[in-house]
């Protein structure tokens, strides 16, 4: 598929007083925040999760990637949070884009080391190892030792809190609050069907239970051990607890992108209307078409050419700069510690998720 106009996909023009070419992360803005962070995925976890041979020898797409993703947020003046796998970090074919990111000043955080979904499944010493040789090769790579983390597909268990708050970690930005987890694992299924009754029993709960769509939308703080651990979720819709992240604008643009710029709207004024701060995520197929990544084209939204992502990717953009003000995750993170009417939710020793 082939870009359209920007009125076609947002609905709204581009002005200069309206954002488009400030620095939309400097310290003046009275507006609602929202922060941007970027799963940095790589080739080889998409193949390992949907069950493809040769994901073992680690295929990387990071070069062409990041030169996109680089260019195109200097293009918007925009500092955003990158989640690195501690694998990619590892490996020195890597070091050159990884240390790219670091360099233009964008905030590294952590997305652990194998990037395994079942993350919860883990004992307490498993994600302590996991999270310690991320942080190491992370910092190793990149120059930078995060402050956040974010679970290997939204998954999350209060051992991990326990972990983070031991280690110092200033948040979490792992909950994904929506119903729609298990239609999704659903779908996962029945398009792998291949899968071994040992892959399938750790992917039993792959993408969340339908009670996560009861979790806030809003961040708030755990106190876990003395530790207060900011929590910023990966925001879904008010009311309606349906995903609002990039790629599922791209799925809809790639039926309807009337359908998606309604999509966006009615986000975005349900947000301003119940005083929701978002933030919003990213994934590196929201850069890459199927034009450019042949080996993932069962992924949803990879009809689409890389011409039109990107097309949609600066629209959206510019209409999240004209109702917020953009930041990091860190920074989010530090604003809801200086606010005194922050929710405070406390971890007990027998807590269960």
């Amino acid at each position: 598929m082939t870009a359209s106009s920007p009125n076609s996909i947002v609905g709204h023009s581009t002005s200069e007083d309206s954002g488009g070419s400030r620095n939309v992360t400097s310290g003046d803005d009275s507006r609602r925040l929202l922060s941007v962070s970027l799963d940095l995925d790589n080739l080889w976890s998409y193949m390992k999760v949907h069950g493809d041979s040769g994901w073992q020898s680690f295929p990387s797409y990071f070069d062409p990637l990041v030169e996109i993703v680089l260019d195109r947020l200097k293009k918007h003046g925009l500092t955003i949070t990158v989640f690195v796998v501690g694998q990619d970090a590892a490996l020195e074919k890597n070091s050159r884009p990884l240390r790219a990111l670091g360099d233009a000043g964008h905030e590294i955080a952590n997305h652990s080391f194998h990037h395994q979904p079942w993350f919860h499944l883990y004992s307490h010493d498993e994600i302590e190892e996991e999270i310690s040789m991320a942080e190491s090769a992370i910092e190793k790579a990149t120059g930078k030792r995060p402050k956040g983390f974010r679970g290997p597909g939204f998954s999350l268990s209060p051992a991990t809190l326990r972990v983070l708050a031991q280690r110092g970690y200033a948040y979490d930005a792992t909950t994904f609050p929506t119903f729609l987890g298990p239609l999704a694992r659903m779908y996962y299924f029945w398009t792998n069907r291949d899968l071994s009754k040992e892959e399938r029993a750790q992917r039993k709960r792959l993408f969340g239970r339908w009670k996560e769509g009861f979790r806030p939308i809003r961040p708030y703080t755990w106190e876990v051990d003395g530790h207060r651990l900011v929590e910023i979720p990966v925001t879904t819709m008010p009311i309606f607890r349906i995903p609002i992240h990039m790629s599922y604008l791209m799925y809809l643009a790639s039926y309807s992108p009337a359908l998606s710029r309604a999509y966006l709207w009615t986000t975005l004024k349900l947000c301003c209307s119940f005083g929701v701060e978002p933030s919003f995520l990213l994934h590196p197929l929201d850069f890459l078409g199927g034009d450019k990544v042949r080996e993932l084209s069962f992924f949803p939204g990879m009809n689409l050419d890389t011409e039109f992502k990107l097309n949609l990717l600066d629209h959206v953009i510019e209409s999240l700069k004209r109702h917020f003000s953009l930041v990091t995750m860190e920074s989010h993170a530090q604003a809801v510690l200086g606010r005194e009417t922050v929710p405070r939710k406390k971890l007990s020793a027998e807590a269960v998720f």
